[in-house]
C-alpha cells in the first residue's frame, strides 16, 4: 500500500476520506478472502453474529440489524439453512414471517469465523501498537456514531 501512497497526488493522500476508502477497499479484499477460505461470506458473519448476540429474529429484523437489502438477508440465510447453520421456523403469531435461530453448528461456525476476522484484523492493524487500535477503533466508531444518526 505505500507504493499507492507515495505514487499518488498529495491532494488525496492529505484527505482522510482517500485514505479511509482506500484502507476500507483492502480490509474488504482480505476479510473476503479470510472467509472465502472458511466457505462462507461477509453476510454470512453478519447474520450468525446478530443471531448470537440478539437471538431469535425475524429476517426482516436481520435484514435492519445487519445493514443488508432484504434480497441479501433471504439469499444468505437460504445458504445458512442448506448448510445447517440456521433454523427457519413460521413465526407463529404471524405466518407470513420467518423466525431466524441458531444452530449448534451455527455456533461453531461464528467462532470459526471470529477467528478469521481476528486474523484479518492483525494483518490490517498489523503495523499500529495496540494501544493505537484502541484508539482507531473509538475515532472510528464515534464517527460512525455521529453520521448513522443524521
Amino acid at each position: 500500500m505505500v507504493a499507492v501512497v507515495e505514487e499518488t497526488p498529495a491532494r488525496l493522500t492529505a484527505k482522510p476520506s482517500w485514505l479511509l476508502t482506500q484502507l476500507a477497499v483492502h480490509a474488504h479484499r482480505l476479510a473476503s478472502d479470510g472467509f472465502g477460505e472458511a466457505g462462507a461470506r461477509g453476510y454470512h458473519y453478519r447474520i450468525l453474529a446478530a443471531l448470537d448476540e440478539f437471538g431469535v429474529a425475524s429476517q426482516a429484523d436481520l435484514g435492519r440489524r445487519c445493514n443488508m437489502d432484504r434480497s441479501d438477508v433471504v439469499a444468505a440465510i437460504n445458504e445458512l439453512a442448506e448448510q445447517g447453520l440456521v433454523e427457519r421456523t413460521p413465526d407463529p403469531n404471524d405466518r407470513r414471517r420467518n423466525m431466524v435461530t441458531l444452530t449448534t453448528a451455527g455456533d461453531r461456525q461464528l467462532r470459526c469465523l471470529d477467528r478469521v476476522l481476528d486474523k484479518v484484523q492483525d494483518d490490517l492493524l498489523g503495523p499500529l501498537p495496540a494501544e493505537d487500535r484502541q484508539t482507531l477503533t473509538r475515532l472510528l466508531t464515534q464517527l460512525l456514531s455521529h453520521h448513522q444518526r443524521k
